[in-house]
């Protein structure tokens, strides 16, 4: 009985300082994920926020916000602040989005997002994202510059 109980201990014990078993790994950036796919990633976080753990939504966005809109808007739980705060609070658990290519360059793209909260209020944002061109290991990958205020666009019905 002893022995079972050891056994069972151990187990216990490797699943729980074994990183790989205890959360679902986050996305990473990397230069063959397309423009469209970096706002997918991020909207797909926010819209089930707590899947993986508390928040791993909005760290999932955060890992693929450009290194330049990481000094505007702070470190990350700065950047947790923001999003549930009332400007972009919608974004946490909403239901449904849409994403509209408005237009691309070789190293900027431009998207419109409709999305429908969990209130079933329409938004509309300005999503923008680049290409990093500078050396290092986010070299070539697409992320996040820029995200608008919301426009509210009404109920669904």
């Amino acid at each position: 009985m002893l022995k079972k109980l050891l056994t069972v201990f151990k187990i216990f014990i490797f699943f729980l300082i074994n990183p790989s078993f205890a959360v679902a790994d986050l996305l990473n950036p990397n230069s063959s994920i397309t423009p469209k796919e970096v706002v997918k990633i991020q909207l797909e976080g926010l819209k089930q926020n707590d899947l993986n753990y508390k928040d791993s939504g909005i760290e999932q966005t955060w890992k693929f916000a450009h290194p330049n809109n990481k000094k505007v808007t702070g470190p990350i739980n700065n950047f947790k602040i923001m999003i549930k705060g009332d400007s972009y609070q919608m974004m946490i658990d909403h239901l449904s989005h849409t994403i509209t290519e408005l237009g691309k360059s070789e190293n900027r793209a431009q998207f419109e997002v409709i999305l429908l909260d969990k209130n079933k209020i329409y938004h509309k944002f300005n999503w923008q994202v680049e290409k990093y061109l500078l050396d290092g290991n986010l070299k070539d990958c697409w992320l996040t510059t820029m995200v608008s205020n919301p426009i509210p666009l009404g109920s669904s019905i």
